[in-house]
């Protein structure tokens, strides 16, 4: 571990690429449940004040975070990926290339973002189906964002539930059920409202 002026921490087995730009008290590779591991970022990272990063993440180029993010143990962070202001990535969590993570974003253990998904502010995804049951640890499954699928601000995904590629979920909406392909789906719980093909802003990307 080596401090300097600006309070930057850096534990041992940290593999930092240059060029990188770190904010005042940024934590970088900070032992948790799996003790010391190597922990890799690439090149062109901009790590704003008060974040921490855990130790055994291996995260791509151009990583970028807003002010005071967590990012647990043991993650798959691809290239190109920003995550905002006050968002906490747990541990065991995968992350593709081009992921938006906007801020005060949750993302629990075992959760999967592919490519090119964006996941919009103060949004919830859960993992435990029955909270404080018995045998719950086991049985966490965090939700499955498929490639360039949106999600709109302050919506909750359930555990285990799987949001189609290109899909879109309305901001607020609480979803219970797999969502499917190219779809738009809103409300309590969520149902389809639309296919993306009729949103004239989406269409205008494909002609």
């Amino acid at each position: 571990m080596n401090p300097d002026p600006m309070g930057i921490v850096r534990y041992a087995g940290l593999e930092l690429d240059e060029p990188a730009m770190l904010g005042p008290f940024v934590i970088l590779g900070m032992p948790g449940l799996t003790g010391e591991q190597p922990t890799r970022i690439g090149p062109g990272a901009n790590i704003r004040s008060h974040t921490v990063i855990y130790a055994g993440n291996v995260i791509g180029a151009q990583f970028q975070t807003g002010h005071g993010v967590l990012v647990r143990e043991s993650n798959t962070i691809g290239d190109h990926v920003s995550i905002g202001s006050h968002s906490v990535i747990e541990h065991h969590v995968k992350i593709g290339n081009g992921v938006r993570i906007h801020s005060l974003a949750f993302v629990p253990e075992f959760s999967i973002l592919e490519d090119e998904c964006w996941i919009g502010p103060n949004v919830c995804l859960t993992n435990a189906r029955y909270p404080r049951s018995a045998g719950v640890k086991e049985a966490l499954a965090g939700p499955t964002i498929k490639r360039g699928a949106k999600i709109g601000a302050g919506a909750i995904i359930l555990p285990g539930i799987m949001i189609g590629a290109g899909a879109l979920v309305g901001a607020g909406s609480v979803v219970t059920h797999d969502v499917p392909d190219l779809v738009v789906v809103a409300g309590n719980p969520a149902r389809v409202i639309r296919s993306i093909d009729e949103i004239a802003a989406y269409r205008q990307q494909t002609e």
